[in-house]
C-alpha cells in the first residue's frame, strides 16, 4: 500500500492555500460553481490530498482526524468521476454507492451530495436507510431509478437481495464512511456480500478517523494497491510545562482543548449541573453511556430549577427513527442547548456551532472517544471537551495519552452547589424512574 502524509498547515488553519479551481486533475465547472455556491473555495488538506488521487484512478484509505471535511473529499470526485462516463446511464443502472454506519449520518451525507449531484442530467440518487419501509424504498427505484446509493449497509444490502432489476457491472467508485465503525456495529457480513456483488475494476475510498487491523483487513480485501492518505492535525503535549511544551501528532482536532474532571460518583451530578450552566450560552453535547441513562437525565435535568429555561434534547438508538430526525434538527436549529445521548450521535455527524462536550460516562475505546470529542471543532473552529474520570479510572488519562490524545485536569468546582436537597433530590428520581417505567409499560403494550 502506498503511503503519503499530509502534515497540518503551522498556523492549524483549517484550509490549505489550495483552490478547488487550482486541482489536479481539474474539476469541470458545474463542479467549482456548485462549491462556490456552497460557500468552498480552498480545499481543506483531506480534500487536497484525496480528490486529485481519486480523480486520477487511485483507491484510497483515508486516516483524517473527525471534522476535517471528509464527506467533500468523496462526494465530489463521485461525482466528477461520472460526468465524465461518456453515456448517461439507464435508470436501473447503478453507479456509485456510498455506505456508513449510522440513518443520521446518511443522512447528512445525502443532503451534502445534492447540490452536487443536481449538476448531473438523469442522474438519480436514493437514501437507503433503516427505520422505514423497505418496500416504499424499493417501489421508489422501480418507479424513478438509482443511479447512486447512500445508505446503511443493512438496508442497502436488503434492497440488492430483494431487487434483481439493479445492474452493478458499470459501478464507478464505491466509498465506506467510517469504516471502523462499521465493523465495529457488526456489518461486516453485509460489507463483504455487497463487495462480492460489484465489480473488482472500480474506484475504491475507505474512509475512517481511527484506522485498526479490522479496517485493514477490509481494505485488503475491498481496494486495488490503495494509496493511503494520513493528515495529522497537531496538539500541544500537557505533560510539558508551558516554556517547553512541544507539539505533537494527536488524533483530535487541533483547535480543541480536551479536558478530565476526577470526583467521586456522588459529586458527578452536581458538577454535571454546574458545567451546563457555566456553559449556558453555548451548545453542547453530553454523552452517556445507555439509552436509560438518557431517558432518565432528560426527565431529571428538565426538573431542576438551576437549569430552568435551558433547552433539553434527548436522543439515543431506542427512539423510533422520526422523533431521532426531529431531536437531531432541533438541536441543530438551536444557537444555544444541550443534546443528551448516547453513541449513536458519535460518529461523523456534522452539527454546526457544537461548543462543549461532556462525556459523563467515558467509553472504554479510545477510538469511541475521539469520535464523540470530534462533534466540536470541527473545520478549524475551537471547542472544548471534559471527561468524568471516577478517582479510580485515573490510568485512563495515561491510556489516552499514549494513543496520542493528551488531557489536562480540571478541578472540580467547590461553589457547586447541590442540585437539590437530598429529600427532593430523592423525590426527583422516584419521579423519572416511574416516569420511564410508565414509558416502558406503555411501549410494550405497543
Amino acid at each position: 500500500m502506498a503511503s503519503t502524509t499530509y502534515p497540518p498547515n503551522s498556523d492549524n488553519r483549517a484550509l490549505t492555500e489550495t483552490r478547488f479551481s487550482d486541482l489536479k486533475p481539474p474539476l469541470s465547472e458545474p463542479i467549482l460553481e456548485a462549491l462556490t455556491r456552497s460557500g468552498f473555495d480552498f480545499c481543506t488538506p483531506v480534500q487536497a490530498a484525496t480528490i486529485p488521487l481519486l480523480c486520477s484512478f487511485k483507491d484510497v484509505a483515508v486516516d483524517a482526524a473527525t471534522g476535517s471535511g471528509k464527506t467533500l473529499a468523496f462526494v465530489v470526485p463521485l461525482v466528477e468521476i461520472l460526468r465524465r462516463c461518456s453515456t448517461l446511464p439507464k435508470p436501473h443502472q447503478v453507479m456509485g454507492i456510498v455506505i456508513s454506519p449510522t440513518r443520521e449520518l446518511s443522512s447528512q451525507i445525502y443532503h451534502v451530495a445534492q447540490p452536487f449531484i443536481s449538476t448531473l442530467s438523469h442522474v438519480k440518487s436514493i437514501l437507503l436507510v433503516g427505520g422505514g419501509d423497505v418496500k416504499s424504498d424499493t417501489k421508489k427505484i422501480e418507479e424513478e431509478g438509482a443511479n447512486i446509493l447512500i445508505g446503511t449497509p443493512g438496508r442497502l444490502h436488503d434492497i440488492m437481495e430483494r431487487m434483481d432489476i439493479l445492474d452493478f457491472r458499470n459501478l464507478e467508485v464505491l466509498i465506506l464512511d467510517e469504516a471502523d465503525r462499521l465493523l465495529d456495529m457488526g456489518f461486516q457480513k453485509q460489507i463483504n456480500s455487497i463487495i462480492t456483488r460489484l465489480p473488482k475494476l472500480r474506484r475504491t475510498g475507505l474512509f475512517s478517523a481511527t484506522q485498526t487491523e479490522a479496517v485493514e483487513e477490509l481494505s485488503k480485501a475491498g481496494l486495488r494497491n490503495p494509496v493511503r492518505v494520513e493528515v495529522r492535525s497537531e496538539a500541544k503535549s500537557c505533560n510539558e510545562s508551558s516554556s517547553t511544551q512541544q507539539l505533537v501528532s494527536s488524533k483530535t482536532p487541533s483547535g480543541l482543548h480536551l479536558e478530565y474532571l476526577q470526583c467521586e460518583a456522588d459529586k458527578k451530578p452536581s458538577q454535571l449541573v454546574d458545567l451546563l450552566v457555566e456553559n449556558k450560552p453555548k451548545k453542547v453535547i453530553v454523552y452517556f453511556m445507555t439509552c436509560a441513562c438518557v431517558d432518565y437525565w432528560g426527565i431529571v435535568l428538565q426538573r431542576l430549577a438551576a437549569l430552568k429555561g435551558f433547552s433539553i434534547i434527548p436522543l439515543h438508538g431506542k427512539m423510533k427513527q422520526t422523533a431521532r430526525e426531529k431531536a437531531l434538527a432541533s438541536f441543530t436549529s438551536l444557537s444555544s442547548g444541550i443534546l443528551l445521548c448516547t453513541d449513536v450521535a458519535a460518529r461523523g455527524l456534522d452539527i454546526p456551532g457544537v461548543d462543549c462536550i461532556i462525556q459523563y460516562d467515558p467509553p472504554q475505546d479510545p477510538n469511541v472517544f475521539v469520535h464523540r470529542v470530534g462533534r466540536t471543532a470541527r473545520m478549524g473552529r475551537r471547542g472544548s471537551s471534559i471527561v468524568f474520570l471516577l478517582p479510580k479510572e485515573e490510568a485512563y488519562i495515561e491510556f489516552l495519552h499514549i494513543r496520542r490524545v493528551p488531557l489536562e485536569e480540571k478541578k472540580c468546582s467547590d461553589n457547586a452547589p447541590d442540585v437539590v436537597p437530598d429529600q427532593q433530590w430523592k423525590n426527583e428520581k422516584a419521579v423519572a424512574e416511574q416516569t420511564l417505567k410508565s414509558q416502558n409499560n406503555t411501549s410494550s403494550q405497543r
